[in-house]
């Protein structure tokens, strides 16, 4: 854990948030909540746009708020890059003006080389004469992106920065959110309530619930938490991460090898040796205590049942397993649980349905 530290309460007008919280200092630590739960009012009293009570925010060992010692950093100077839902760009500016212009009113002097790094890295370079009119949302989002980056931020804060994006745009600029995270060594605060995004960018993640932390932690910590779970409904599940090891061009499927066993998924053109992030969703996982034979489902696990809770309905349970490392979520009858007579520490075999490659 990095010096990033946020204490703080304020009141909202349904609830009041309120929150205690250690952060890595580097990588993406993904806020995960309801709409209306604090995602935003937190971000805003990290920039310091808004002004919390009994607050200690200190980013990367520097405090920008103390209300203990009087200490109040105006937002300008806080090195904070925000990227908000809706590109906020100048209309009647080109691409190029509107990254000069963000970094003037930034108050930074526009050092070229930190405004050639932001657009190599988020590919806008074609883009720097455009009128902002011309850009789809995606390029609107990334000019966005790389505005926040070109002022060298020590911290960057991003509104849920794919919400006004349609399912396909979303999926182009996954990547470029991706590559800023494996090049850049620095601290972002990524707001969602969009789960697959939480899995696919988070390193760490902090839930909120009518302004209090539910749970944080490493990502894949969280998710495996069926003691607290926090997708009830069809989005829950897990992810595993594994090697492309054999394309089978006749069937139109690669194989995926990864520690604890292997799966065959739809080929959707990744190379061989690439890694991939997998989503197994719980409502796809079905559970056999003997090696399943004439089925159809060919994606089959060795496991051991590690926890079971009750799900949202009654009719149903939440069972984890254990497949190599990785945690795996099977959503499941209670008939079926007592009709099998599973327990806790039973070795089984999981049978996936379905799997969505998400990286």
């Amino acid at each position: 854990m990095g010096h990033n530290h946020i204490r703080l309460r304020l009141q909202r007008p349904n609830h009041l948030l309120a929150l205690d919280v250690s952060l890595p200092d580097h990588g993406i630590t993904v806020i995960l909540g309801a709409s209306g739960s604090g995602k935003t009012s937190l971000l805003r009293c990290v920039a310091g746009l808004e002004r919390a009570q009994e607050a200690h925010v200190a980013m990367g060992g520097v405090v920008w708020q103390d209300d203990r010692q009087g200490v109040f950093v105006p937002t300008w100077q806080r090195a904070v890059g925000y990227v908000f839902q809706e590109a906020s760009l100048l209309p009647h500016l080109d691409v190029m003006q509107n990254l000069a212009y963000g970094l003037k009113r930034a108050g930074q002097r526009v050092t070229t080389h930190s405004l050639d790094q932001a657009v190599d890295l988020l590919g806008i370079g074609h883009l720097l004469n455009r009128s902002t009119a011309a850009l789809s949302g995606g390029e609107r989002q990334r000019v966005a992106l790389a505005r926040a980056l070109a002022s060298q931020p020590r911290l960057l804060l991003l509104d849920e920065p794919m919400a006004s994006l349609d399912a396909a745009r979303r999926q182009d600029i996954l990547p470029w959110l991706e590559k800023m995270r494996d090049e850049l060594h620095l601290p972002m605060l990524y707001v969602t309530h969009a789960v697959d995004e939480a899995a696919r960018l988070g390193a760490h993640m902090l839930v909120l619930e009518n302004g209090q932390v539910k749970t944080q932690g490493p990502v894949a910590e969280v998710f495996a938490n069926i003691e607290q779970p926090m997708w009830v409904g069809e989005d829950m599940g897990e992810w595993l991460q594994g090697t492309v090891v054999e394309r089978h061009a006749d069937w139109h499927l690669c194989r995926v090898a990864f520690d604890g066993g292997q799966m065959w998924l739809r080929d959707s053109g990744v190379a061989l040796g690439q890694m991939v992030r997998m989503r197994v969703l719980a409502r796809d996982v079905s559970i056999a205590t003997e090696a399943p034979q004439h089925t159809s489902i060919q994606n089959q696990l060795s496991a051991v049942i590690e926890a079971v809770a009750p799900d949202a309905h009654p009719s149903q349970v939440l069972v984890r397993l254990r497949v190599g490392p990785w945690a795996v979520l099977a959503r499941i009858t209670q008939k079926a649980w007592s009709d099998l007579a599973l327990h806790t520490g039973q070795a089984v075999w999981v049978q996936v349905k379905s799997v969505a490659v998400v990286a």
